[in-house]
């Protein structure tokens, strides 16, 4: 990025200029690498699915030819991006390690530099065969990471699972987490026909807002409730709007608010009501993955009743 007249933007180009001026690129700690550019390049707030998909592309066109892949990205949207590239690429058994930076690389203190190039040794050097965020020193399992700082070098974390390695004065990587390699080719899925959309839960909100969010053609939803997946249910309107979505078929799973922990639908009778109307636990799934896990099963044409079954099954190590 560079500064434009409404603030940073992405430029063309740029990333190869800085890149291909830094003096270590003959080091021989550096694996042999090439770099695609995306036409255009974007910001990551505007990412969309069909963006996965054109990443997921370009890894399964290249897979044979290369060891490990780094992609560069913003921010904001990574984590969504790292979870959902852990469910299209199904049968992955080479690193895929996302990272970018908190300040632009053409800025002196960027956090950029390192990140990049840890990234691309460990997708190097490492049997990683799983998609990863390498932020801040800290190799996150993607479907386990969220972004929890706008201004720590150290943005991303994992909350309910360790980090799969850290980067200081050397490389430890946790061979103990790492996913075990799978059996069989690269099988790629895409994304983006699903209709899946996020309501976070605040107080005083009507149940006409849960009602017009879950309407036609929303096929699946992830409800942002209180603490373990609790919800205002004394009126017993909410569970009545979630019990006629569920009826018609729409899949409403229940991911809490608070970072860390998991969702248990029987511990209050706040949240038993949910479960009661046809809701089901995303236990302890971060949201983003558990957003683009929903939109993968509904995507493989899966009946309302099996997506939620394998909601709740552990398929890429998103869920303890």
């Amino acid at each position: 990025m560079l500064p434009g007249e409404g603030g940073f933007v992405p430029i063309p180009g740029e990333f190869l200029n800085v890149f291909n001026s830094l003096d270590f690129l003959g080091d021989p700690d550096l694996p042999e690498f090439e770099i695609e550019e995306f036409d255009p390049i974007l910001d990551s707030a505007n990412m969309k699915p069909g963006d996965w998909n054109r990443i997921a592309a370009i890894i399964a066109s290249k897979y044979r030819e290369f060891d490990g892949f780094v992609v560069l990205h913003g921010t904001d949207t990574m984590a969504y991006t790292a979870s959902a590239l852990s469910f299209m690429l199904e049968g992955l058994r080479k690193p895929v390690i996302l990272t970018g930076s908190q300040i632009p690389l053409c800025r002196i203190r960027s956090d950029g530099r390192r990140n990049v190039v840890e990234a691309m040794m460990l997708a190097g050097h490492y049997a990683l065969p799983e998609v990863c965020i390498h932020f801040g020193g800290r190799l996150l399992r993607g479907n386990r990471s969220t972004k929890v700082s706008s201004a720590a070098l150290k943005a991303f974390d994992s909350p309910n699972f360790p980090f799969l390695g850290r980067v200081g004065t050397s490389f430890k990587v946790r061979d103990d987490l790492v996913r075990r390699s799978p059996h069989g080719a690269l099988r790629v899925h895409s994304l983006g026909q699903s209709r899946v959309g996020a309501l976070r839960l605040f107080p005083g909100i009507g149940a006409e807002v849960l009602e017009n969010i879950l309407l036609p053609p929303l096929q699946g939803l992830v409800l942002e409730c209180y603490g373990v997946g609790n919800a205002p249910v004394a009126d017993g309107k909410i569970p009545e709007v979630i019990k006629a979505a569920n009826d018609r078929g729409v899949v409403v799973a229940i991911a809490s608010q608070c970072l860390d922990g998991t969702v248990e639908l029987s511990g209050y009778a706040t949240s038993s009501a949910l479960a009661k109307a046809g809701a089901i636990s995303g236990l302890d799934m971060t949201v983003e993955a558990l957003m683009t896990k929903m939109m993968y099963l509904i995507e493989l044409g899966l009946p309302a009743e099996q997506v939620k079954a394998r909601l709740q099954s552990n398929l890429r190590g998103e869920l303890s």
